[in-house]
């Protein structure tokens, strides 16, 4: 029984062994971001790039709007004209 517990675990834990130390998943640690100066600029530069990405959304979006208008205009300009 012991050795069967024992194979087990070790079946268990050879994928870990594989794998390089930079790639294991490492316990996420009790700090603020305020205490990891490095990760305080990763979460800042997320923060930016998501941001930055909602405005061109928003400004795409009121581009698109703006055309549609321009073409309903036009639309209604040549009703008017026939």
């Amino acid at each position: 029984m012991k050795r069967i517990a024992a194979f087990l675990l070790l079946l268990a834990l050879a994928p870990a062994w594989s794998m390089p130390a930079w790639a294991m998943p490492t316990k996420p640690e009790n700090k603020s971001i305020g205490e990891n100066g490095q990760e305080a600029r990763r979460a800042a530069k997320r923060y930016r790039k998501s941001s930055r990405k909602s405005v061109r959304k928003q400004q795409k979006q009121m581009k698109k709007y703006q055309k549609a208008q321009r073409k309903l205009a036009k639309r209604a300009a040549r009703r008017r004209t026939r």
